[in-house]
């Protein structure tokens, strides 16, 4: 029998949640998916380095004032990265919009175009980019923009039911819901202990996986964030999961029998009213573990992408 990493490729594209070049070359995922902390991680890599000095050097070409090079140094090196990470993957590299314009749609916009533009001047097409964004009003209404400009969108730190509804009426091209998150705010609350089945992130992207179906949605949902290979095992035959190289390798190592959970339904119901601003906001309001959740998540990329524009500010 066949491993249970080449058992979930039969029905789930597997995308690899790093942007370690050498994890992507050893377990050959479909797509790879980058964000400020793996970028910080990847960063200190000494394989990278070249990378950063590259950004560095086409910063300075650019402009002569610092807080411009920096903004320009960063973007660089997420194109650098994505760039070279699409030698290896067939598919797309998922980009990172600043964790700190999450709550500005046009600024949002606007770098989203800057990325997409640095990757066609390096000769990548906008068709194997994705750009990310946090699932807040203002990201998801700015993704609903960049799709109909041609630029598909990532939709991530996604919590909510309310949240994954806004996203699929925009016409978002993927969303990324986080299940290991969502399982550690429940055991922190609770005080419980939950099995694969009753894991709370696994129960919130089946309910999700299955209104998309349901109602014809096609915006792709991609789970995320996971803390064990139970997760996702519950979540095989979801349309993408994208998982760590040490849960790839887990995968890769167990030889037991792998079932699919999530099958699209066969008959499409008619789509429910369009969640609402106002809605949205009282939802995410009313859902505690949403709130902080996405708060954290938006925080923690801030600080990561700021600590990484001081390691090229200190080559500035």
């Amino acid at each position: 029998m066949s491993n249970k990493l080449s058992q979930l490729k039969e029905f789930t594209t597997i995308v690899a949640d790093t942007g370690d070049i050498t994890a992507i070359k050893e377990y050959l995922p479909e797509d790879a998916t980058t964000n400020p902390s793996l970028m910080l991680k990847a960063s200190q890599i000494p394989e990278y380095a070249p990378f950063l000095d590259q950004a560095v050097a086409w910063a300075k070409e650019q402009s002569n004032d610092k807080e411009q090079q920096l903004i320009d140094a960063s973007d660089k090196l997420a194109v650098i990265v994505g760039t070279e990470i699409l030698k290896y993957v067939p598919g797309r590299i998922s980009t990172e919009v600043d964790a700190r314009l999450s709550y500005d749609t046009n600024a949002t916009i606007e770098k989203a175009h800057r990325l997409i533009k640095l990757y066609e001047e390096a000769d990548v097409s906008r068709d194997r980019i994705l750009i990310k964004t946090a699932s807040t009003w203002e990201g998801i209404k700015a993704a609903e923009q960049l799709e109909k400009d041609g630029i598909n969108c990532n939709l991530t730190l996604l919590f909510s039911f309310a949240q994954a509804q806004a996203c699929a009426e925009a016409g978002v091209f993927l969303i990324s819901p986080f299940v290991g998150r969502i399982l550690d705010w429940y055991k922190k609350s609770t005080g419980e202990e939950y099995t694969a089945e009753t894991d709370p992130g696994v129960v919130s992207v089946t309910e999700i996986y299955n209104y998309y179906k349901d109602h014809g949605y096609n915006t792709v949902v991609m789970g995320a964030s996971f803390r064990n290979i139970g997760e996702i095992e519950q979540l095989a035959g979801c349309d993408r999961l994208t998982i760590s190289p040490a849960l790839l390798e887990e995968l890769k190592k167990d030889e037991g029998k792998l079932e699919r959970k999530l099958i699209p339904a066969k008959e499409i119901k008619p789509a429910p009213e369009a969640i609402t601003e106002q809605a949205f906001r009282w939802a995410m309001n009313e859902d505690a573990m949403a709130t902080e959740k996405l708060a954290e998540g938006i925080r923690n990329f801030a600080a990561d992408q700021r600590k990484l524009e001081k390691t090229l500010a200190a080559m500035l």
